[in-house]
């Protein structure tokens, strides 16, 4: 018991040094704004002040060549697509009116595809990284955005046009480009 008085004033000096020189736990909370979307919204060409649903969309990667999750035959006037961080361009081919054609073979579901009009859309940006927190580290932001849609003999997307000038995708609060059908 005599040591313990000599040992006990150094023992709490190096718990509250520890207690004081830790930090709450680094979580990102969900609220965080992270890596954003691009957000197109759809109208009508002949009113272009009508949203106008696009029917039976299908969204796939072009690189990938996987559906965007929500966007297998869908109905929507609202689209929501993630751009790649690693490189300056994303693609995407988006049907319209798509069926899947079971190729002849409706009992194998390996070679099926998405009939329908296509249209090939290009996103180009510059990227720049952007740190957020010690727990949610860096996030991309993309500035200078065009989108293209290549030219093809049935086009069903008319026109796509940026909602400022020049567009960046900072946030996914607000739309970034209109698409007129």
């Amino acid at each position: 018991m005599k040591y313990f008085k000599y040992l006990f004033l150094p023992i709490m000096v190096l718990v509250i040094g520890i207690t004081a020189s830790c930090e709450r736990d680094d979580i990102c909370p969900e609220s965080t704004s992270t890596t954003p979307s691009l957000i197109i919204d759809a109208f009508d060409i002949d009113n272009q002040e009508d949203v106008k649903n696009v029917f039976d969309l299908v969204v796939a990667g072009i690189g990938n060549n996987s559906v965007l999750p929500g966007y297998a035959i869908t109905r929507t006037a609202n689209l929501i697509l993630p751009l790649k961080t690693t490189e300056d361009t994303t693609q995407y081919v988006l049907i319209n009116e798509a069926t899947i054609n079971d190729n002849g073979t409706p009992d194998d579901t390996t070679d099926d595809f998405y009939d329908g009009n296509q249209d090939i859309i290009t996103i180009s940006y510059t990227r720049e990284e952007v740190f957020v927190s010690r727990a949610c580290g860096y996030k991309t932001i993309f500035k200078d955005v065009e989108v293209v849609v290549e030219a093809d003999s049935d086009n069903w997307i008319q026109l796509i046009q940026p909602v400022n000038n020049p567009q960046s995708v900072e946030d996914e609060t607000a739309t970034h480009f209109n698409l007129f059908h």
